[in-house]
């Protein structure tokens, strides 16, 4: 039997006083109709062993599945999982019901470690897949037996600017102009805020500097960040809600999800030079085993690459995987001149290590900040 189908957010508070949402989609077969519930009074133990014995799949008992994800991607997920469920039953005659749970791509990891049951992840950063991997719920190799080594959606890095523009943000570089504030996360505690970095860092390296340069650069950025907030909805509302800063580095698919809400009609420059934030999909092995749950996951995980899951995941904004997605919406993404991933830069061990561990990088910036 295959072993798995494994196909970015911030770090905040541990997940009993996050702001995660958990609820119960329930979906007859055949019915587009859902009703809501709240779920997750506490959180369940993992200490149970994974099971080694063959799974059984019983037709007419329903299955049950636990999707454990990063906020912005719920209106995605709103979509796609009844599409699932619906495929499912037409192909397996067996119901599937959904537990959801969205917040903080770091708070959902900690709250999957210390015992919420997913049987599934699909978080902001390939780091906090390997922390679920190092605690022993995910086996090693999980992003080599997908495609795209389990990247399910990718994203860019957006200028975000006042209205009008009046600082004249075209690109990287205008950053750094005495007299402009900058609005971005702090990358000690915020995924988003560690790919803003990376996009900054790699604006130098990737076009010809070398790191003394891109150290200059990125220690100018962020003297002209007089805050640091925790993590990327309070960067978004010290921009939004109180008029804070010139420039926001953010998401491209959360400025676009905002426009489409009617919550933002600000300018947003994409720079040419950008790295692409990749967001990672998991089945997270012990708990499947251990419910019974591996093949219906797997087959969920497997849908997600499919052109029906990847263009809803585009009508929100993200850029898809699936080349024939991709080439439906190519005008909907601005093309990007040269876009590199963190495997530019060793992977992330090698970036945690180099840019974001206590005394790295990041810490003597910040000592120069002060």
């Amino acid at each position: 039997m295959m072993r798995l189908f494994k196909a970015c957010s911030s770090w905040s508070q541990p997940w009993q006083k996050s702001s995660t949402r958990a609820r119960t989609l329930i979906i007859a077969a055949g019915l587009s109709v859902s009703a809501v519930v709240p779920v997750y009074g506490g959180i369940t133990s993992r200490n149970s062993p994974s099971s080694s014995k063959p799974e059984l799949i019983t037709q007419n008992k329903p299955a049950e599945l636990t999707l454990v994800s990063y906020a912005v991607t719920k209106e995605a997920y709103s979509k796609i999982i009844p599409q699932f469920v619906k495929k499912w039953k037409q192909e397996r005659k067996q119901d599937v019901t959904f537990r959801e749970s969205y917040g903080g791509s770091g708070s959902q990891t900690r709250a999957v470690i210390d015992g919420l049951e997913a049987d599934v992840v699909a978080l902001a950063l390939g780091s906090d897949v390997n922390q679920i991997q190092k605690a022993g719920l995910i086996s090693p190799g999980w992003e080599k037996e997908v495609p795209n080594n389990g990247i399910v959606t990718k994203s860019v890095v957006a200028l975000v600017t006042r209205k009008g523009n009046p600082k004249q943000i075209r690109d990287w570089n205008d950053l750094v102009k005495p007299g402009v504030s900058v609005i971005t996360a702090n990358p000690k505690t915020s995924g988003g805020a560690r790919w803003n970095f990376l996009g900054l860092w790699g604006a130098i390296t990737q076009s010809g500097g070398d790191d003394a340069k891109a150290l200059d650069y990125v220690t100018k950025v962020y003297r002209n960040a007089a805050v640091l907030p925790k993590d990327a909805r309070e960067a978004s509302d010290t921009f939004y809600k109180r008029n804070q800063g010139d420039v926001l580095l953010n998401y491209e698919n959360e400025e676009i999800l905002a426009k489409q809400k009617g919550e933002s009609d600000h300018p947003v420059v994409i720079p040419q030079v950008n790295i692409s934030i990749d967001n990672p999909v998991a089945v997270v092995d012990k708990i499947v085993d251990k419910r019974g749950t591996r093949q219906v996951a797997e087959a969920f995980v497997k849908f997600l690459y499919t052109p029906e899951a990847q263009r809803e995941f585009a009508k929100v904004g993200f850029r898809p995987v699936d080349n024939t997605v991709a080439g439906e919406t190519q005008k909907q993404f601005p093309k990007i001149g040269k876009l590199y991933t963190v495997a530019n830069f060793g992977g992330w061990d090698a970036v945690q290590k180099k840019f974001f561990a206590d005394g790295a990088i990041f810490d003597k910036i910040q000592g120069g900040r002060r």
